[in-house]
């Protein structure tokens, strides 16, 4: 499982989660930052700082949440 950056973040872009990341899994895109599912440990830090709410567990997600995973997934070029 992995965390995932959703709707939220779109346009906030504060980047404190990318701060507290200890394994360097989150990167900012064009409109909001995305976490790598395959690097991603479920440590939580970032939920904890994120200032929107906007991470969510991978199994938590709702089903409008389903396309940031895919757009994780296509930010990291693990999904075509």
């Amino acid at each position: 499982m992995a965390f995932v950056i959703t709707q939220p973040c779109i346009g906030e872009k504060a980047g404190d989660c990318v701060d507290v990341c200890p394994v360097d899994c989150i990167e900012e895109g064009e409109d909001q930052y995305y976490i790598d599912p395959e690097i991603c440990i479920d440590c939580g830090a970032c939920i904890v700082v994120c200032p929107v709410d906007a991470i969510v567990e991978e199994h938590d997600m709702t089903p409008d949440d389903e396309s940031f995973l895919d757009k994780a997934k296509k930010f990291y070029g693990l999904q075509q």
